[in-house]
C-alpha cells in the first residue's frame, strides 16, 4: 500500500509529453483492462472508450481542444463517451451477459431486473446522461491510478469542445457523447510541472471522523 501511495504522489497531470516515446501494446492492453475492470453502478458500464492513435483524427481533436499539445504529443488519446440513453434493451443485454458469464438462469436475475427497471430506467434522458457520465469518471479514476502504478504518465482533460468531439468521432449516431478525455504516454524532460511539489488539502481539512 505504501508503494501504491508513492506512485500516486509521483503522478501529476502531465502537460508536456515526449512524442518520441510510445507505449507498448502490452502496456496499452494493461491500462485498458484496468478500465474494463473499473467499478460501475450496478455494473452497467454505460460508456465506451475510444483509443485514438490516428494522427489525422488527433489533429482535428487537438483543434477542438484549444490546441493543447498533449492531444497529439502523447502516445495515445482516450475518449470516454457515455451513453445518452439507457433503455430496456440495454438492461436486457446486460442481464443476458450476467446469465452467460455466471451460468445462471435469467429467472434468477428477476430481482436485479426489477431493480434496474425501477431505478435507472425511470430517470429522465438528461438524468441518464448525467448518471452515465459520472460512471465514466469513475472509470477514468481507475485508469489514472493504474497508469501511476505502472509509472505511465497521464493527463485527464476537460478542456475540449464535446460537441465537436462527437462530430469528429461520429458519436451521436452511436448514442454516445464525450464525457471526458485523457492522454497517456511518457513525460518530456522539459515539462517543468513534474518538479512541482504536489499540493493537496491536509488530512484535517479533508477527512472527518464521525
Amino acid at each position: 500500500m505504501e508503494k501504491y501511495n508513492e506512485n500516486l504522489n509521483w503522478r501529476y497531470a502531465t502537460k508536456k509529453f515526449d512524442p518520441e516515446q510510445k507505449l507498448s501494446k502490452d502496456q496499452v492492453e494493461t491500462l485498458l483492462e484496468s478500465i474494463q475492470l473499473s467499478a460501475s453502478s450496478y455494473g452497467l458500464q454505460p460508456y465506451e472508450v475510444f483509443v485514438i492513435e490516428d494522427e489525422d483524427i488527433r489533429k482535428k481533436l487537438k483543434a477542438a481542444s484549444w490546441d493543447q499539445p498533449q492531444i497529439t504529443d502523447a502516445s495515445h488519446l482516450l475518449v470516454f463517451a457515455n451513453l445518452t440513453e439507457i433503455n430496456e434493451d440495454y438492461v436486457n443485454s446486460y442481464l443476458k451477459n450476467i446469465s452467460k458469464t455466471r451460468k445462471l438462469d435469467l429467472e434468477k436475475l428477476k430481482g436485479l431486473e426489477d431493480m434496474l427497471k425501477n431505478t435507472v430506467l425511470q430517470f429522465s434522458q438528461e438524468e441518464k446522461s448525467i448518471w452515465a457520465a459520472n460512471q465514466a469518471y469513475i472509470a477514468l479514476g481507475n485508469f489514472l491510478s493504474a497508469a501511476a502504478s505502472q509509472k505511465i504518465d497521464t493527463c485527464p482533460m476537460e478542456g475540449f469542445d464535446a460537441a465537436k468531439y462527437d462530430e469528429i468521432l461520429g458519436l451521436k449516431d452511436k448514442g454516445l457523447t464525450t464525457a471526458v478525455i485523457a492522454t497517456m504516454g511518457f513525460r518530456s524532460e522539459e515539462d517543468q510541472a513534474q518538479h512541482a511539489t504536489k499540493v493537496r488539502k491536509n488530512k484535517e481539512e479533508l477527512f472527518h471522523l464521525i
